[in-house]
């Protein structure tokens, strides 16, 4: 049997009618997709007017990241086009994935990093999966630049989000939040880096509105770091830094997609900071959910909204958590401490416990 052959029942088998799939289109798949749909307790703020805030908790796709949704689509294409290697830049949630699903297709993957801008986990994943990794002395934007034209002038296919079919695989984050609250929510909101999931979001709510399977759509709340806010800002940023090293993108390569979607949907992009950022990211930890720090983006941004009575009361928010936390250990390690080692007695551990 061959990888073409060898296929978790994914999105795309899931999906199919909504795909631009035919019967000669390889799936390629690791069981993305499905990923659950969390109510949170809180926060506060929230309760109090009504709101219903729910977490899209992406992360628990196979490579741990929403990109998987996208990569099922880009790699079973390629491969239907004859392609026999992909390369994407990367700033780690995208190579892990690429490296991951050019695997399973048995294809070679090439992968542009930044250097000293990807997380360790996710570079980890990446080099054990058998990518071959191209480190480069430049930001992102240097590295979608340079695979764009690698793959201009070689048969090689590109599995950035400017693949159309990327898109296509992650609308379908809409078509499940869909199914699970019985129609769309008022917003949803999620992390804005090179902007290809705000895009791809809106297109999935815009096809079920059109074939009348939901009656309205939500508006969309993009949220980008302040350090790396470029289309809040109306101008690239040279220079992009945040510590949510997954949306360190100073020049999105989706930005009109991302502002159509925005005006379309009478939503908003705005900036939050790293403090708003590492805030949210404990608040949800503490509502058992671990994401990487960009994830909790779009809970910061609508965290704050709620703060601020810019969303409507009796509303529900979808906020997508976009990467699991162990994409980035070292962020965690840093807010977290183990405690002193005690004596190994029952009386010790009881005081230690406060029981």
């Amino acid at each position: 049997m061959t990888a073409m052959t060898l296929h978790a029942r994914g999105l795309i088998h899931r999906w199919r009618n909504r795909l631009p799939v035919t019967d000669a289109t390889p799936e390629i798949s690791l069981g993305e997709g499905n990923t659950p749909l969390v109510e949170l307790r809180g926060p506060v703020e929230a309760r109090e007017l009504g709101i219903r805030v729910f977490a899209k908790y992406d992360g628990t796709n196979p490579t741990g990241s929403f990109k998987d949704r996208g990569m099922t689509m880009a790699v079973s294409k390629a491969l239907e086009a004859g392609a026999t290697a992909i390369a994407c830049a990367s700033t780690g949630n995208t190579s892990a994935s690429a490296a991951a699903y050019a695997s399973r297709a048995g294809v070679e993957c090439i992968i542009i990093l930044p250097a000293g801008y990807v997380a360790a986990g996710k570079i980890a994943q990446t080099i054990l999966m058998g990518a071959k990794i191209i480190q480069i002395d430049g930001n992102f934007d240097d590295a979608l630049r340079l695979v764009r034209l690698l793959c201009d002038e070689s048969p090689v296919a590109l599995v950035n989000s400017v693949n159309p079919y990327r898109i296509e695989g992650q609308k379908t984050i809409a078509f499940e939040v869909c199914d699970e609250l019985g129609g769309a929510p008022e917003y949803h909101a999620m992390p804005v880096g090179n902007a290809g999931n705000i895009t791809a979001h809106w297109k999935g709510y815009t096809e079920l509105f059109a074939d009348h399977t939901i009656s309205s759509r939500p508006k969309m709340i993009g949220f980008q770091a302040a350090g790396s806010a470029p289309i809040v800002l109306g101008y690239p940023v040279e220079k992009p830094e945040t510590i949510a090293t997954a949306i360190r993108i100073g020049n999105p390569a989706s930005w009109q997609q991302a502002l159509a979607a925005r005006d379309q949907s009478f939503g908003v992009i705005q900036a939050v900071t790293d403090d708003e950022i590492l805030e949210a990211y404990k608040f949800l930890a503490k509502e058992g959910l671990f994401c990487e720090p960009a994830s909790a983006a779009s809970f910061a941004g609508a965290w704050r909204m709620i703060k601020e009575g810019t969303i409507e009361p009796g509303s529900r928010i979808v906020c997508t958590l976009t990467g699991h936390g162990l994409k980035d250990p070292t962020t965690a390690g840093k807010l977290a401490s183990l405690p002193d080692a005690i004596p190994a007695t029952l009386e010790a551990i009881s005081r230690a416990a406060g029981v």
